[in-house]
């Protein structure tokens, strides 16, 4: 199989604006994901898709794979979309979250073996959650899965919800998982989840991939040990600056 691993990168945002082009360490945040997913013996090929000529141009300085795409998309999603209409010699896609300068290669790894099995259409990443307070916290995506360890149900809420039991004894109950949203799709698979429309429950909860649950795919989840620090505000870049 070929495998395309995207990485989109937008300048604009509301929590930190130029965070793709922060310093860590003598080296730029988009610089240091760039570098470790090339790590990635399954990719084919890494390309950064970006809106901002800043990052263009950055991304060619140190040599790596840039494109430069429309300012109007909505999502990584979308902006993935755009890539492989040029980019067309893949199986595979794979959106790389642009603020995780410490992904690690082997998870990349592992979300790509799952389609040796030809049903896999989408794969995502999920961890095992050990700490109450990221079940209540609604910034930590849940999931809940299939004997197949197909995603059900995505939610910013608990679930499942354990009845007839208080809250503090829900941990020894059963296993809940927190959502990685690195995404993996087959390539016509993605192309046809960019025709739909949002529906009712991505809306309500704010999650895309409802949407593809609910026009009747399946996501299979890769289960990992390992997650590693984003950077979603300026106050977040400790947390990498220690572990570097």
């Amino acid at each position: 199989m070929k495998v395309l691993g995207i990485i989109p990168s937008r300048y604009g945002s509301s929590r930190f604006p130029g965070k793709p082009l922060i310093d860590l360490k003598g080296k730029s945040m988009i610089q240091r994901v760039y570098e470790q997913a090339k790590k990635c013996e399954a990719f084919t090929s890494v390309v950064v898709a970006t809106d901002d000529k800043r990052i263009y141009d950055h991304v060619k300085t140190f040599g790596g794979e840039v494109m430069m795409t429309s300012d109007q998309h909505q999502s990584g999603t979308e902006r993935c979309g755009e890539v492989i209409e040029k980019w067309t010699d893949f199986d595979l896609v794979v959106n790389i979250q642009g603020d995780e300068p410490l992904i690690r290669p082997e998870q990349l790894s592992d979300l790509i073996a799952v389609f040796e099995d030809e049903s896999v259409e989408i794969a995502t990443l999920v961890k095992a959650m050990y700490n109450e307070a990221d079940i209540r916290n609604p910034n930590r995506i849940k999931v809940v899965r299939d004997d197949l360890k197909n995603g059900i149900y995505f939610s910013r809420s608990p679930i499942p919800h354990i009845a007839n039991t208080p809250h503090d004894e829900w941990m020894n109950k059963t296993t809940f998982w927190k959502h990685i949203g690195i995404y993996a799709w087959r390539k016509a698979v993605l192309k046809n989840l960019l025709t739909f429309q949002p529906c009712e429950l991505e809306r309500l909860e704010s999650l895309e991939q409802l949407r593809w649950l609910f026009h009747g795919y399946k996501i299979r989840t890769v289960e990992t040990l390992i997650e590693t620090p984003n950077i979603d505000a300026p106050e977040d870049v400790d947390a990498v600056l220690n572990l570097l």
